[in-house]
């Protein structure tokens, strides 16, 4: 994979990596064992809203991290003529750090991951990685994460997605930059250790603003038992 020559020489990695493996080690400790409110049953918006406040009030800390951690925040665009809202979006979890030179604001797009077809197509179309090609997501940055939340056994589930990116027409309509290669993802991963593989992919001008592609790293977090062996309750009241 290439990179613009502005991702190359601006893009604070360190930091991204930091950030990445706070996220990681918070998910470790949250997903250790079945809890009430966070565990394989809990819909995306609580786990990732969970998940934040702990990384940040638990895990930035030791890490050095001195970035913002936000959750749910609002994106898009309006309508200068109206003051309509305009694709309006709700991102996950992002990370935003900046100095007098650089800064990010590095996204992380979660989804529930299980075997199923149905669970592939959320994370890849639409409703995940496409929004990182339209620019819906990540606009005006070099580097995004989309976050897999296995439902079940990382064999079952993360093979099958790399076999989907292959496919020539999902690969074209996702806007895909292969390799010199000619593969349609970098495994293992040139962002991010804990990653399972990269894609990079064109985007309109609008959303680039000069950055030329994005590179999405995508990350596989299990839970720290069985879960499908597992049915827990949900809580009355949780999200």
């Amino acid at each position: 994979m290439t990179a613009p020559a502005q991702w190359l020489s601006a893009f604070p990695l360190q930091q991204a990596q930091g950030a990445v493996t706070a996220l990681i080690e918070g998910w470790t400790e949250l997903a250790a064992v079945q809890r009430p409110h966070f565990n394989a049953s809990t819909k995306e918006p609580g786990l990732t809203k969970r998940l934040k406040i702990f990384v940040e009030n638990e895990v930035a800390r030791r890490h050095g991290l001195l970035g913002m951690w936000s959750t749910e925040d609002i994106i898009g665009d309006v309508d200068p003529l109206t003051g309509a809202l305009v694709e309006e979006r709700r991102t996950d979890i992002v990370y935003g750090w900046n100095d007098a030179s650089q800064g990010i604001q590095l996204v992380f797009e979660f989804k529930r991951l299980g075997r199923q077809k149905k669970h592939r197509t959320h994370y890849l179309e639409d409703s995940g990685l496409r929004r990182f090609v339209t620019g819906i997501y990540g606009r005006r940055q070099a580097v995004a994460a989309m976050v897999g939340v296995l439902l079940d056994p990382e064999d079952e589930v993360v093979p099958p997605i790399r076999k989907a990116l292959e496919d020539s027409t999902l690969a074209g309509s996702l806007k895909v930059r292969p390799l010199a290669t000619g593969e349609n993802y970098c495994r293992p991963s040139s962002m991010f250790s804990a990653a399972d593989f990269d894609t990079d992919h064109d985007r309109p001008a609008t959303a680039s603003a000069g950055m030329g592609p994005i590179r999405v790293s995508h990350i596989f977090l299990p839970f720290g038992y069985p879960t499908s062996t597992v049915k827990p309750k949900k809580p009355r009241g949780s999200a």
